[in-house]
């Protein structure tokens, strides 16, 4: 199980990540709940346009801390299966993810995405589905 409990562990559990270099803040992690946000700054194509990839990491990232939260001790999660529907576009500020658990299984998790700019209007909606695995098998 990833350790979430504190501010402090999960910003020690995402140093040097990916998670990190797209500038996620990770607000709320549960079992069947997670929120985050992402700057669009940082994250954008050529055209100045939020990158459909970028709003993926955002997805995954939060799908998988929740899946975590479920797999109790002794595991952790692995993404096994994500899409996106990418709706509009955004350009300046930051996006909101939030991850509500679609499936909660004794060897999988799933979890609907969906993404909004700040004026709450959908960006993405994503789907996630984790294998939960003994985290020493992990690698």
């Amino acid at each position: 199980m990833t350790d979430t409990s504190s501010p402090e562990a999960l910003r020690a559990l995402i140093a040097g990540t990916l998670i990190e270099r797209t500038g996620i803040e990770v607000l709320e992690v549960s079992a069947t709940r997670a929120v985050g946000t992402m700057p669009v700054a940082g994250n954008t194509t050529p055209h100045g346009l939020l990158h459909g990839g970028a709003s993926v990491v955002l997805a995954e990232t939060l799908g998988s801390l929740a899946a975590d939260a479920h797999g109790g001790e002794g595991r952790i999660a692995v993404g096994i299966e994500v899409n996106a529907t990418h709706h509009r576009s955004a350009r300046s500020g930051l996006v909101t993810g939030t991850a509500t658990a679609v499936h909660l299984g004794r060897t999988t998790a799933s979890y609907e995405i969906v993404i909004e700019d700040a004026q709450s209007r959908r960006v993405a909606t994503a789907r996630l589905t984790c294998l939960l695995i003994d985290d020493r098998s992990a690698g």
